[in-house]
């Protein structure tokens, strides 16, 4: 292939991701051409609502994929975190590339930790996962909407409009942001659950057998597997753009953990699983969690989360 090109986000973190994809496909191709398509996607044009009531994560995909189909590119970089579980017909997910910190990063310009917030201290995150887990640690908190790129998240914290804010660690770490917040500290994944997908780049391809075999060699096959996993758990819950999902798959040498959670948005109820099974067998993880959990009541659970979820807007599906 004389000519790729490659569709990605704006963004400074999604340009990163692109220019290492670009980076690690010359090595294997050296005598290939790698051009970007930039696109705006909606996600990043709508800065004033949650991004569960405009439609999720897909809103970071979708203007993406429109221009894949149309030929316009024939691959794109994605976060993987932010690629639905259900992909367009002639577009597949080829490769998932090995997998970073998966750990959430609280960050301060005022306290330390967690731990060290005071009572009724302002925390940003529009994350309803990530808000789940900390009203069920620390229900005196206040939850606050944060939107916009990394640099508008972390002005507004600098500005005072919030005691903390909780963003991905990677992230952080990609764009060399960690040193410009006094306090900055990784959540353990033990007390903050991280979603489905988190800290590994999901390279979304245009059906064809050219483009595929160029994909495939950024592939990760322990990061597939986990990606496997937590995307076949979020997917048997058929959960929606407004539910709080954490679940993570730890793989071994012999054995594969899974840990999920889901409950309500005020962490006044939650369900959590745990299993580990033989590496061999793992690929089955994700559905027999979410399978346990379903039984345990998850879906009853999950739709009274819709409900309380911003419950005074609905969730515009676009």
């Amino acid at each position: 292939m004389e000519k790729l090109i490659i569709a990605t986000r704006g963004s400074q973190l999604a340009m990163w991701q692109a220019e290492y994809v670009k980076s690690e496909l010359q090595k294997r191709f050296p005598d290939m051409a790698i051009e970007f398509n930039v696109i705006t996607a909606t996600g990043d044009k709508i800065l004033d609502k949650p991004l569960a009531l405009i439609g999720g994560k897909g809103l970071f995909t979708k203007e993406i994929e429109e221009v894949m189909l149309s030929g316009g590119a024939h691959l794109a970089v994605h976060s993987l975190k932010d690629v639905p579980t259900e992909l367009p017909e002639g577009l597949k997910l080829a490769a998932i590339t090995e997998r970073d910190d998966i750990r959430d990063c609280f960050l301060s310009h005022k306290y330390r930790n967690l731990d060290d917030l005071p009572e009724g201290a302002v925390v940003g995150t529009t994350s309803l996962r990530r808000q789940m887990q900390l009203k069920s640690l620390r229900p005196d908190l206040v939850i606050k909407n944060l939107r916009g790129n990394v640099n508008t998240r972390l002005r507004k914290l600098a500005e005072g409009q919030y005691d903390a804010i909780i963003l991905a660690y990677v992230g952080m770490k990609r764009l060399g942001l960690l040193e410009s917040v006094p306090y900055h500290e990784p959540i353990d994944d033990d007390v903050m659950i991280p979603p489905s997908g988190q800290a590994s780049l999901g390279i979304e391809i245009i059906d064809d057998p050219e483009v595929a075999k160029i994909a495939e060699t950024l592939n990760d096959p322990d990061s597939a597997l986990a990606a496997k996993i937590e995307r076949d758990f979020v997917a048997r819950l058929e959960g929606s753009c407004q539910v709080p999902i954490a679940v993570n798959a730890k793989v071994g040498e012999r054995e594969v953990l899974g840990r999920a959670m889901v409950g309500l948005p005020d962490g006044s109820e939650i369900l959590r699983e745990e299993m580990a099974l033989p590496k061999e067998e793992a690929e089955s993880l994700g559905i027999k969690m979410a399978d346990v959990m379903i039984e345990n009541g998850a879906k009853e659970l999950l739709e009274r989360a819709e409900a309380m979820a911003f419950k005074e807007e609905r969730c515009e599906r676009l």
